[in-house]
């Protein structure tokens, strides 16, 4: 609830910090009763910013259930589910976290942890990941997952992407605006122009792509932290280095995209991608 909280509180700062810097830049006075109305944008620009990232947040597990196909295991069928049971009760007690709800998905190796609550999250591997991998090295990549989980990673990542989507939905609007006030300085007529709808089209798509940026690039930081808390919970750090050194040899599963952040192993690209090499996460797991 603490992070829920954080989570409007910043988007309502951030809002509020914008429309007071628009103001002292004088911004506001391309506003006006015959365009845009500035309060009106700074309320657009707060439901935009967090409101769909936080109900993406509130539905993601039902999501990631339907979407990846994932069976929670009710009763443990066969030792290897009482296995993973066990496993993942064990390391979230270690971790301070109520237990989270425990699945199994067809695939190639991979796993993810999401969730809006600590104490009423889901954990889920492979079917994949249980065949090219020890129980030593699942046991890594489960710490890994139980690891998001305890530090609110799904909030945080909600929490990022919702301040970007709220600059992203107010500075589009206000640049567009003055650049269409500009283009039309010498037409009398009221409302906004062609020029500020083609504006706005190409702002969203150019600050879009800036703001994935940024939110790989603390995806990325996210992830360093969770192999960490895996070798914290393991109480030793080889165990997750020969984790990521099979997924390394291995062709990731790919997962959809409401919890593709949230997986082992994933992204494209090296700007774009939500998660560091292996070689990069081996090397700052060996040099702790």
């Amino acid at each position: 609830m603490k992070r829920i909280l954080l989570f409007v509180l910043t988007n309502v700062l951030v809002v509020t910090v914008l429309g007071i810097v628009a103001s002292l830049l004088g911004v506001n006075r391309y506003l006006t009763a015959g365009g845009l109305n500035l309060g009106a944008l700074l309320g657009y620009a707060l439901v935009m910013g967090f409101g769909g990232a936080i109900i993406s947040l509130l539905i993601s597990k039902p999501m990631a259930k339907w979407t990846s196909g994932v069976r929670v295991i009710e009763q443990p069928q066969n030792a290897d589910e009482a296995w993973i049971v066990d496993t993942v009760r064990r390391l979230s007690q270690k971790a301070g976290i109520g237990m989270p709800e425990v699945g199994i998905f067809e695939g190639e190796p991979n796993a993810f942890a999401t969730g809006a609550f600590k104490d009423s999250a889901l954990v889920a591997v492979s079917t994949g990941l249980l065949v090219g991998m020890t129980r030593e090295e699942i046991e890594a990549v489960i710490g890994h997952e139980v690891a998001h989980i305890a530090n609110g990673d799904m909030v945080t990542m909600t929490l990022i992407q919702g301040v970007m989507n709220t600059f992203v939905v107010f500075l589009s609007r206000v640049i567009s605006y003055a650049v269409d006030s500009f283009l039309r300085r010498d037409d009398d007529r009221s409302g906004p122009g062609i020029g500020y709808t083609i504006s706005t089209i190409v702002l969203d798509i150019v600050l879009g792509f800036a703001a994935a940026m940024v939110v790989a690039w603390f995806s990325r930081q996210r992830e360093f932290r969770a192999d960490a808390g895996a070798a914290q919970l393991l109480g030793r750090k080889q165990p997750m280095i020969n984790a990521l050194a099979r997924l390394g040899g291995m062709v990731p599963g790919e997962l959809p995209k409401s919890v593709a952040a949230m997986g082992i192993a994933g992204g494209i690209g090296q700007l774009f991608s939500t998660h560091p090499p292996i070689e990069e996460r081996i090397a700052a797991l060996q040099n702790a």
